[in-house]
């Protein structure tokens, strides 16, 4: 610290030491109380300060995870509070989080995700169109080396990298026609192989 940021920190001890003298003489007759009511102030202020620091612990633990069990080749995932399922798989070995979602027909890659699996997005041919919600999106086709969810491993897999801008990946229907069995009910989806 600099001779000026002591300076100031002596002037704002003295100045907040000069206020809580005013105050505390001020409400001499109800000390009591005024001691009672600063700690409630100051716990629910500790309170706060605890919360905000530990906010994305408490997210972590509210929110539910993806289970997989591999003894039955089952992967069970809750459903997240949006209402989506959301399900981490590895792509060329990198972990991308997707959004299973039935009324998309192939995998789609967000750029971002695509260049994190190592394909370089620069070099694509955006041939081809999708539909969305949000309008026609142009996409470029690529080959996955791999896709791996828990033990359920796959190569060479179709998939298509979107140009438009998307929050995540989607997991389409040609990988989960993949899987034996696809059921959703009880909070929970479950893929079988």
């Amino acid at each position: 610290m600099t001779d000026f940021d002591y300076a100031r920190l002596i002037y704002l001890v003295l100045l907040g030491g000069a206020i809580l003298m005013w105050f505390f003489a001020q409400n001499r007759a109800s000390f009591g109380k005024l001691t009672q009511q600063a700690l409630v102030w100051g716990l629910i202020f500790v309170g706060v300060i605890a919360a905000v620091g530990l906010w994305d612990d408490i997210r972590q633990t509210v929110r539910p995870t993806q289970t997989i069990l591999a003894q039955d080749n089952r992967i069970e995932l809750p459903r997240a509070p949006d209402g989506h399922y959301y399900l981490t798989a590895e792509i060329n070995g990198t972990p991308v989080r997707f959004v299973v979602d039935t009324g998309a027909s192939q995998i789609v890659l967000t750029r971002s995700d695509a260049a994190r699996a190592g394909i370089d997005t620069a070099a694509l041919a955006y041939i081809g169109r999708a539909n969305t919600a949000n309008g026609t999106v142009r996409t470029a086709p690529v080959r996955l080396d791999s896709i791996a969810i828990g033990p359920i491993r796959d190569t060479r897999v179709r998939a298509v990298v979107n140009e438009g801008a998307m929050d995540h990946s989607l997991l389409g229907m040609d990988y989960l026609q993949t899987f034996s069995s696809v059921e959703i009910g009880g909070g929970k989806l479950v893929l079988t192989r």
